[in-house]
């Protein structure tokens, strides 16, 4: 991994705030040229550090007033699959819109899902016609967000 200094840090802190904000404006805050912040920027692009551009949106403003977060438990790899099982959840949960993080654990379930939609109705449609009509999925458990406490995409510079 290609080091950063503090001027390519005070950038990506800039830019995780607003990402629209403009080489002027990162470069008057840090005391830089804007040339100079553009250059620092195409590198850390380039080298993959910043990754992509997104706008955020606020999910209730849109209609996903239910957020869930779900242990989800595989059946165990055999010899009769032609396919793993971690394979085939691994690429079905790409499909699945509601699905907006999933990430690999470890412990007694397999995946934890983070699952958006409108209402309870919407859940239960995902639960019952996606989520446990996939053949490798064995079990799951839900919790659900009561209150967001703190969220946030900005990673600890």
């Amino acid at each position: 991994m290609e080091a950063l200094d503090k001027l390519d840090t005070a950038i990506l802190r800039i830019l995780q705030q607003d990402g629209r904000a403009t080489y002027d404006l990162i470069a008057e805050q840090i005391g830089l040229s804007a040339s100079a912040v553009l250059r620092r920027t195409k590198r850390m692009e380039e080298l993959g550090i910043i990754d992509k551009y997104v706008a955020l949106l606020k999910p209730s403003s849109i209609g996903l007033g239910l957020v869930a977060y779900m242990s989800v438990r595989l059946e165990k790899h055999t010899e009769s699959h032609k396919r793993n099982p971690m394979d085939m959840f691994r690429a079905a949960v790409q499909t699945w819109p509601e699905v907006v993080e999933c990430a690999a654990l470890t412990g007694e379930m397999d995946y934890l899902l983070k699952v958006m939609v409108s209402d309870m109705q919407a859940y239960s449609r995902f639960v019952m016609d996606t989520l446990l009509k996939h053949p490798s999925v064995q079990d799951c458990k839900t919790s659900f967000q009561l209150d967001s406490v703190k969220s946030t995409t900005a990673l600890p510079l």
